[in-house]
């Protein structure tokens, strides 16, 4: 492939315009990942990196579950009333992040045991027994 085979980004009529902001238009907006869920995140993902080393479900896979249940304990104590965990001093929110980053990075990486029950009616509960909410509906059910 040589520069003449490659798309042209930059048209003359439009040079008022970077073309560079076409490029970053089209992919993942990580300016709207709110920094302190990051900061918090990160702090969190050191106190594990210390615990158990670093991106340490790179080098062994992790059960999905195990991360599930982690990530559902840190928002139930979180939803209890509890802002913070107790070992870490940092919120359960951040918790629940890390725990589900590093599922994610295992997904992404083929580093899961993907060991989910068979999938059940979850979905379609939760589509059935949710009410529409339009623009005409009271301020408080928006």
């Amino acid at each position: 492939m040589t520069e003449h085979d490659l798309p042209r980004i930059f048209h003359p009529e439009h040079a008022d315009e970077n073309p560079k902001d076409r490029v970053g238009a089209g992919k993942p907006p990580l300016h709207l990942i709110p920094p302190a869920a990051e900061i918090l995140e990160a702090v969190v993902m050191g106190l594990g990196a210390r615990k158990y080393g670093e991106f340490n479900w790179r080098t062994s896979k992790v059960r999905a579950t195990v991360y599930i249940a982690a990530a559902k304990r840190h928002l139930a104590q979180w939803l209890d009333g509890q802002d913070d965990d107790p070992e870490s001093g940092v919120s359960h929110l951040a918790h629940a992040r890390a725990c589900l980053g590093v599922l994610l990075d295992a997904i992404a990486t083929g580093n899961v045991i993907d060991d989910r029950p068979p999938a059940g009616p979850g979905a379609e509960l939760i589509q059935k027994h949710t009410q529409a909410v339009s623009l005409t509906s009271p301020p408080h059910l928006r």
